[in-house]
């Protein structure tokens, strides 16, 4: 893929999720992981694909991921400059993976850097250690998915080993644009002894101050069924209040201001 474009599955106007103030989110295409409860499935291959009507759908087949350039991307961002100057806003690139697509993400991180726009990276930190550190040295802000400790269940829910995502989140840490996510998800990551073992590592960098905690929904299970994908969360549920607190006091105890959502 050339430096000039990449694949791009949705460009999101007005979100307040996905970092500070009034934001676009660029949704790249493709993911090294595989995580089970994963809530953008379209985003885990690289090549366009066709997402299939529901049953008794009147919707027909469409194609979800395309090539884009970096100056067509930047003329979508461009129309909501207006509600980042007001909000503290900016763009925020997101996946799938967009440390997959490197020279893509490098150069739209250089174009918002000359138009002055804040940029926000939404990562899970699995990339190569140089990848991610000229990420690291570009971006303003990232948002930095920490799942789990214990790298035989990372594998086994995500498909990878963690070693590389907590090497590089050492590094994101000291740099302090860390802001930390952790997906709260019943039965795989809410394990007090995991949520100890994150918090922890998070707060011995002394740099961040936030945790915001994603809880498990199932919004995506029409996407994994127009997509033929297997959804391997399929009956499970989201977590209760009960769970989200107990959650958030285990977190807050390390030091941090917790959030739920993002």
């Amino acid at each position: 893929m050339s430096p000039n474009g990449g694949i791009i599955f949705r460009i999101k106007k007005y979100a307040i999720h996905d970092g500070p103030g009034i934001r676009t989110t660029v949704f790249f295409k493709g993911c090294p992981l595989s995580c089970w409860w994963c809530h953008n499935p379209e985003g885990m291959r690289m090549a366009p694909e066709v997402c299939r009507p529901a049953e008794n759908s009147e919707k027909q087949s469409e194609i979800i991921g395309k090539e884009m350039t970096v100056t067509a991307v930047m003329a979508a961002v461009e129309k909501d400059v207006i509600f980042y100057d007001d909000s503290g806003g900016g763009v925020t690139f997101s996946g799938g993976e967009p440390l997959m697509q490197p020279d893509f993400l490098f150069a739209l991180l250089d174009a918002c850097r000359q138009r002055d726009i804040h940029t926000v990276l939404d990562t899970s930190g699995y990339a190569p250690a140089d990848t991610f550190r000229a990420a690291l040295e570009k971006v303003d802000r990232v948002l930095f998915d920490l799942k789990l400790m214990d790298p035989a269940t990372h594998k086994k829910f995500t498909g990878v080993s963690n070693e590389r995502i907590l090497a590089n989140f050492q590094v994101a840490a000291q740099s302090g644009k860390v802001q930390a996510r952790f997906p709260v998800i019943p039965g795989i990551t809410d394990h007090l002894e995991n949520i100890d073992r994150l918090a922890e590592m998070a707060a011995s960098s002394g740099r961040i101050k936030r945790f915001d905690l994603l809880p498990y929904h199932r919004t995506a299970t029409a996407k994994y069924q127009r997509l033929g994908l297997e959804n391997r969360m399929n009956g499970s549920e989201p977590p209760t209040p009960e769970q989200m607190e107990i959650v958030k006091e285990r977190i807050v105890r390390h030091g941090f201001t917790v959030h739920v959502g993002g």
